[in-house]
């Protein structure tokens, strides 16, 4: 057995290739042989399987693409080869033998080729290694960046093995095979400096000097057209010995004589050997400044951002970190400056500019007075003119490879200056504002930085305050991650609290900070203690501090907001504000990382920030009018959704309105919105019951009956509880009656008639006692439908003749079809088809040939009775019709129970024709 990962992600079997199926099966396949005997979170499966925001259900599909994985691992025989996958709680663990995988075996036949004492060797090691390759790394998995960031690292040690095979055939002398295994990858990467060099050098020494030149000169043009670049001090190097007719001989093994037969010695230039005429240049008098703090510590985890960081730097050469307040942004840049720093030989330097401080923060020109003397400028001829020290400063570093990193940005202005000039510097930005500036102006590339996961958070936790104490109490350490958001700065605070309890246990901790009353007072570090109030909520009050004005007003209002995100134009209602601004503010509000706008137009909040908001003072009217918001908005749904129905209840009489209403183009659009908001509304019924708004939340509840019918079977009887209660307590029977015959029906769905009929039999007097008539038509039908699973009754048949009694030419269409296709139905099962026929047609003559929503479907269900009656009737030929007819209104709205209860009359009928032919 075979696991590839060099190629299409595939897995080879002693029968022939296994079949995997889709893309995001290949993808948890990859994302765990990455990781091949280690435990691998489901969150870091689900980052790998898609390239976008992940669905709600994201968790049930990689556990259903790993129980087929263990299906296709039995049917290969995988057990006998040593591979298991095992679960781990929230985690998987691929364990297999290191062999079985070739990515492995590529890298062990590389590193042992490196050992071998004669070229030779080395190249039938390097040979065997590469054809491990079958094509691109990571084929046919998805392009999330987890893998594509898999698949690029794996390329670059190919693309390093096909070098490292070039100079073994240097060294053996077959400078015509080296010149032919570079020149395809060179062509296949024109941008990778050391591959065109290598290429050069194989060329001159394979005795094609003018190709030499043309490679260089190619790769030249194509770095200005593409990257904007000269070339770099290798290729630079390179050229120079080609026209100088000196390239260094190719190296040989230390110990090992020059292979016989191999190119003669070049002949060294007037003034010194060819390595002096390679030599760099002399190093500056001054030591390379080194400006950068000391690595952080505790640091862990983030290979995913450090390897992206790699890439926006080696890419675009400014690479712009950006997150909230407390994520780690200046660790992480720090971190991986400390490991770069001896990429850039001319020095680091360092500023923090302060840009979230209760002050202005540091002006790029004081950093500039600390930069130039660093680069070697006597402090007293440092220009006093920003201007004119800026642009000392673009001279002294054109010629350079610096590293600079400046932390803590707040504008791109600020930054700006300070960006070195030479294309061989680099410069990281961390900032809590995404900064757009430098990406327009300067090409800076983004690196993103989030929480960390619960795995993460509790290493952090235990690298601060011992493995031992999170080990005793793994529970406790998770909680206490998912409690401090998985930002790093709440759990570095929550490791100190716990080092100076050093009695406490986590668990205990972890019930403090669960009080959402104290949390936030928790997760800081008093005055007292000499660290100037750090903590979540002072790092959060200085990004607020600096919000323009109508961001700032609505970050405040943000703390009534019961759901767990928003759109525009429930930010809109909170700002009492046009859409177009609200849309404005929660820009600014995204761009600060207070909030994340994790799908197109929708806003979520991370914890933290959520229970800081709500300690801010907002507008005494901003809950209503988000409460009017929604109710408006679901009343525009519920017209949409079904055009021909009456609605079912009225604007409240104090309503604030939006500027602004919400409109849909159809029943599609409204059916998506209740989707979207359906949490949203749930927590806007509770915020309105809490606050004493019942008038609100029955509406909230009930103006979701256009979705509740599609979707009887989610759950909806709590909300519709509460619902009932607050129309109760509104004292008023037609809202009381319509909640009721709504959970009625609902718990009739879920087979628990006994409640059902509780609430089913007091919905009809109340609407009685309120005076409405299709209300009370609406509720006799939902009873009769209870009583209708015990059999037809004389009751429930008086229940549906009542309810089509009391609509009967009254406009209410909707509620008219809904008794007469009922009571149709009943008469169909008491055996009276020439009733039910009638009904039928009565029915069906309200209204046409509509097929608009629940109207097409009620037509549906009419015809489908109509057609049966004709057939207990005897009438086949105009069942037959009738039956088709049915079928297609049930298939055309998607109604399963129309189109199944047409397709048992229609295999009736067929029973019959066949019988009438055999007679």
């Amino acid at each position: 057995m075979e696991f590839r990962l060099l190629g299409t992600v595939s897995i080879e079997a002693e029968a022939g290739e296994l079949p995997l199926g889709p893309a995001k099966r290949r993808s948890v396949l990859a994302a765990l042989l990455l990781r091949a005997n280690a435990v691998v979170p489901v969150d870091r499966l689900i980052d790998a399987v898609w390239d976008e925001v992940p669905p709600a259900r994201a968790r049930t599909v990689v556990q259903g693409h790993v129980s087929r994985l263990r299906a296709l691992f039995e049917q290969g025989g995988a057990g006998e080869y040593g591979v298991e996958l095992a679960t781990h709680g929230q985690a998987y663990e691929l364990r297999m033998p290191d062999h079985l995988l070739d990515a492995h075996r590529f890298e062990e036949l590389v590193q042992l080729a490196g050992h071998q004492k004669h070229p030779g060797d080395a190249v039938l090691m390097l040979r065997e290694a590469l054809a491990l390759w079958r094509g691109p790394a990571l084929t046919g998995v998805v392009a999330s960046e987890p893998l594509l960031v898999a698949a690029r690292a794996l390329e670059e040690t190919r693309l390093v093995t096909v070098e490292q095979l070039a100079a073994a055939y240097g060294r053996l002398g077959e400078h015509v095979k080296a010149a032919a295994l570079l020149r395809a990858e060179a062509v296949a990467n024109p941008l990778r400096e050391s591959l065109a060099a290598a290429l050069m050098l194989s060329l001159y020494r394979a005795g094609h000097q003018s190709d030499a030149l043309d490679c260089y000169h190619r790769t030249r043009t194509q770095l200005a057209d593409e990257l904007g670049v000269d070339p770099g001090p290798a290729l630079r190097a390179a050229y120079e010995a080609v026209l100088r007719g000196t390239p260094p001989a190719a190296p040989h093994t230390a110990g090992e004589a020059p292979v016989a037969g191999g190119p003669p010695e070049w002949p060294e230039p007037a003034g010194g050997s060819a390595a002096e005429a390679e030599a760099p240049a002399p190093a500056p008098a001054l030591p390379a400044p080194d400006l950068l703090p000391r690595a952080p510590r505790g640091f862990l985890g983030r290979a995913r951002e450090l390897a992206a960081l790699d890439t926006a730097v080696e890419r675009a050469r400014v690479a712009l970190v950006t997150g909230p307040a407390g994520v780690g942004k200046t660790a992480l840049a720090l971190n991986w400056a400390h490991r770069r720093s001896a990429h850039y030989p001319d020095g680091v330097l360092y500023a923090d500019l302060r840009g979230f401080s209760p002050d202005d923060g540091v002006d790029s020109a004081d950093v500039l007075r600390e930069f130039l003397p660093a680069l070697g400028v006597p402090p007293r001829q440092v220009p006093e003119s920003p201007t004119a020290a800026a642009a000392l400063y673009r001279s002294l570093t054109e010629d350079r490879a610096l590293l600079v990193v400046l932390d803590n940005v707040r504008s791109a202005d600020r930054a700006r200056p300070l960006l070195p000039a030479g294309a061989r510097s680099a410069t990281v930005v961390t900032s809590r504002l995404r900064l757009g500036g430098l990406v327009v102006s300067e090409l800076a590339r983004p690196v993103p930085l989030g929480v960390l996961g619960l795995d993460d958070a509790a290493a952090l936790l235990a690298a601060a305050v011992g493995g031992d104490r999170v080990d005793a109490e793994p529970a406790a350490a998770r909680r206490l991650a998912a409690l401090c958001d998985g930002l790093p700065l709440a759990l570095r605070v929550t490791a100190a609290q716990l080092a100076a309890r050093p009695h406490w246990r986590l668990a205990d901790l972890a019930a403090e900070l669960a009080d959402e009353q104290r949390r936030l007072s928790l997760l800081s570090v008093d005055h007292s203690e000499g660290c100037d109030g750090q903590g979540v909520a002072a790092a959060l009050r200085l990004t607020v501090q600096g919000l323009p004005e109508e961001a700032a007003r609505l970050f405040r209002q943000l703390g009534v907001v019961p759901g767990t995100d928003l759109d525009r134009h429930a930010a809109a209602a909170l700002l009492d504000r046009t859409p177009p601004v609200a849309a404005e503010a929660l820009d600014r509000l995204c761009d600060a990382h207070l909030l994340t706008e994790y799908a197109p137009g929708r806003h979520t909040l991370h914890d933290l920030v959520r229970l800081y908001a709500r300690g801010l003072d907002a507008d005494g009217d901003a809950l209503l009018r988000l409460l009017d918001h929604y109710t408006l908005t679901a009343m525009a749904a519920a017209r949409a959704a079904e055009p021909d129905d009456q609605p079912c209840c009225a604007v409240p009489s104090n309503a604030r309105l939006p500027r602004t209403a919400v409109q849909f183009a159809g029943r599609d659009a409204a059916l998506l919105w209740y989707a979207a908001e359906r949490d949203n509304l749930a927590a806007a019924v509770a915020a309105a019951r809490a606050a004493g708004h019942h008038d609100r939340a029955w509406r909230l509840a009930v103006l979701q009956w256009p979705y509740i019918l599609w979707h009887s079977h989610d759950g909806w009887v709590p909300l519709l509880e509460a619902a009932a209660d607050s129309a109760a307590r509104e004292k008023d029977p037609d809202a009381e009656s319509r909640v009721r015959a709504l959970l009625g029906w609902i718990l009739t769905q879920e087979n628990r008639l006994s409640e059902a009929l509780v609430h089913l039999r007091l919905a009809p007097s109340l609407a009685a006692r309120a005076g409405e008539p299709s209300s009370e038509a609406t509720a006799l039908v939902n009873l009769a439908v209870a009583l209708d699973r015990f059999g037809v009754s004389d009751e429930s048949l008086a229940h549906t003749a009542r309810a089509a009694a009391l609509v009967r030419g009254s406009g209410d269409v909707m509620t008219e079809l809904l008794a007469l296709e009922h009571r149709g139905r009943q008469l169909l099962s008491v055996g009276d088809p020439a009733g039910a026929l009638a009904c039928a047609r009565e029915g069906l003559a309200l209204d046409g040939d509509t097929v608009n929503g629940l109207v097409g479907i009620r037509h549906s269900m009419l015809t489908a009775t109509a057609g049966a009656a004709l057939l207990d009737l005897g009438r086949t030929e105009e069942a037959g019709t009738l039956l088709v007819r049915a079928r297609e209104l049930g298939l055309a709205h998607g109604h399963k129970e129309s189109v199944q209860r047409v397709e048992a009359q229609l295999r009736r009928l067929d029973g019959i024709a066949a019988a009438a032919t055999e007679r």
